[in-house]
C-alpha cells in the first residue's frame, strides 16, 4: 500500500483510495455500521460542515488560499467527504470510474453544446 503522507493526484489511482478506507474502517471494526444509508447521511452531514464554512460569506480563491485556518478548515471538510464517498462505494462494491463514466454520457446528452453553452439554455 501507499504512503497515505506522499499521496497525490497526478499518480494515485481511485483503487488506492478504496483500500486505504477499506482498512481503515475493516482495523476498527466499523464495517457494520457503514451501510448505504448512514454513509449517505455522515455524506450529509459532513456535506453540511464544509457549506458551513463558507455560509454568508464571499471569498475568493485568493482569500482561501490566504486564510490558513479556513483553508484548513475547508480541507478537511472535503476529505470527510471523500472518505465517507469511498466508504459508500466500499460498501456497494461500486465501480467508480464506470459509474462516473456513465453519468458522464448521460450529462453529455442531457447538456449537450447546442442547447447549453456558457451557462445559458438556449431552446430554438
Amino acid at each position: 500500500m501507499k504512503d497515505v503522507i506522499n499521496l497525490n493526484d497526478s499518480d494515485t489511482s481511485i483503487s488506492v483510495f478504496k483500500d486505504i478506507v477499506r482498512k481503515f474502517v475493516e482495523k476498527r471494526n466499523w464495517t457494520k455500521y457503514h451501510t448505504a444509508k448512514n454513509l449517505v447521511q455522515a455524506i450529509n452531514c459532513e456535506a453540511g460542515e464544509l457549506s458551513h464554512l463558507l455560509l454568508f460569506k464571499e471569498y475568493s480563491k485568493e482569500a482561501i488560499w490566504n486564510d490558513e485556518a479556513l483553508l484548513t478548515n475547508l480541507t478537511d471538510e472535503i476529505a470527510d467527504v471523500f472518505i465517507y464517498l469511498i466508504s459508500l462505494i466500499n460498501s456497494l462494491n461500486l465501480d467508480l470510474s464506470q459509474i462516473f463514466a456513465k453519468k458522464m454520457e448521460k450529462n453529455k446528452e442531457k447538456y449537450n453544446l447546442k442547447e447549453y453553452n456558457n451557462g445559458l439554455y438556449d431552446k430554438k
